[in-house]
């Protein structure tokens, strides 16, 4: 064999070998289908979704290595949601990893034989996706965001910040947030006691926030609550800057939230359920079955204030309810 036609030779067997073991590699890794409600851009999904890649790749689990992620976005619109989900269970992965409740209704009525772990869902129990808390019992096990009596919560720490509020709005949208009753029985019951008008205000895109927190605002002491659901990340920023154009005091469940210019929040850390997804989601790949792993609920949560934001809206925060903030944004 001549000397070019060796080196031409060995050449290519160099250049296919990592193709190769590449192609073996993609052959042998797992998969993860992720379905998430909300957009892509949303700022909270994002945080959410680097904290589940970056717990899994502690965990030995590399996209692209070892694992193949197979993210889908469902823009907080039920259909697509579905028509997502369908796709991500005909692929047959090992393991499908639900955010919040519309995901897991999705993905559960398409298979209950994959394994699904979900994240940041209120009531999986009254939504069927579990038998009971200890005993999942089903092909669904995961992690509980927030409490039902949390819809009281939230208008008791509003109404610490501005007594002066008289009526106080519950924003939701009713196709993301079927389960919006969940929270709006605690949330009128403490309205009651403060003496409060409660406002049941379900709406299904920004132009419809705008209209309901521009008549708040006008008609005076009014604040709105946004409920954690699918959609809430798509309105955020109309109600950022409507609440503080008419000064409405505004209360979140997202922490970020209130980091990127909402009065306040109150809630669970949301990026450490996603952690405790990956956790959930590496003991299954290793062999786990979901009916060994019980259901969680919170046991942190995290109280903010945005100090900058009460003084845009005119509020001055006492000192006692900032002592007793976990984070005090100024």
């Amino acid at each position: 064999m001549r000397r070019r036609e060796f080196i031409a030779l060995v050449g290519a067997v160099a250049t296919a070998f990592p193709f190769a073991a590449r192609a073996e590699e993609t052959r042998s890794s797992r998969r993860v289908g992720i379905l998430n409600p909300m957009a892509k851009t949303d700022v909270a999904a994002r945080e959410w979704d680097a904290a589940f890649r970056q717990r899994l790749a502690e965990l030995g689990w590399i996209d692209g290595r070892n694992v193949r992620l197979e993210e889908h976005w469902g823009d907080g619109n039920v259909d697509r949601i579905r028509t997502l989900a369908k796709e991500l269970v005909q692929a047959k992965p090992d393991v499908l990893v639900a955010i919040m409740t519309p995901a897991t209704a999705a993905l559960r009525a398409e298979t209950r034989t994959i394994p699904i772990v979900f994240a940041a869902v209120s009531d999986p129990v009254g939504s069927g996706f579990a038998a009971s808390l200890a005993k999942p019992a089903g092909n669904a096990t995961g992690f509980i965001d927030v409490e039902g009596a949390m819809g009281g919560k939230w208008l008791e720490l509003l109404h610490e910040i501005a007594p002066s509020l008289s009526r106080v709005a519950f924003l939701f949208n009713p196709q993301t947030a079927p389960f919006a009753r969940y929270y709006l029985e605690p949330f009128q019951a403490a309205a009651s006691a403060l003496s409060i008008r409660p406002i049941e205000a379900p709406v299904h895109d920004a132009a419809e926030v705008e209209s309901l927190i521009t008549k708040l605002g006008r008609e005076g002491s009014a604040g709105v609550i946004v409920m954690p659901e699918a959609s809430s990340g798509g309105y955020f920023g109309t109600v950022r800057s409507f609440a503080e154009r008419y000064r409405v005091p505004t209360m979140f469940a997202l922490g970020i939230h209130a980091e990127t210019g909402g009065l306040a929040s109150y809630g669970v850390d949301y990026p450490e359920l996603l952690r405790k997804a990956a956790n959930y989601t590496d003991r299954i790949l290793k062999g786990t079955r979901p009916t060994e792993l019980p259901v969680q609920i919170p046991t942190k949560f995290e109280f903010i204030i945005n100090l900058k934001t009460a003084k845009a809206i005119g509020l001055t925060v006492p000192a006692s309810l900032l002592a007793r903030a976990d984070q005090v944004i100024e």
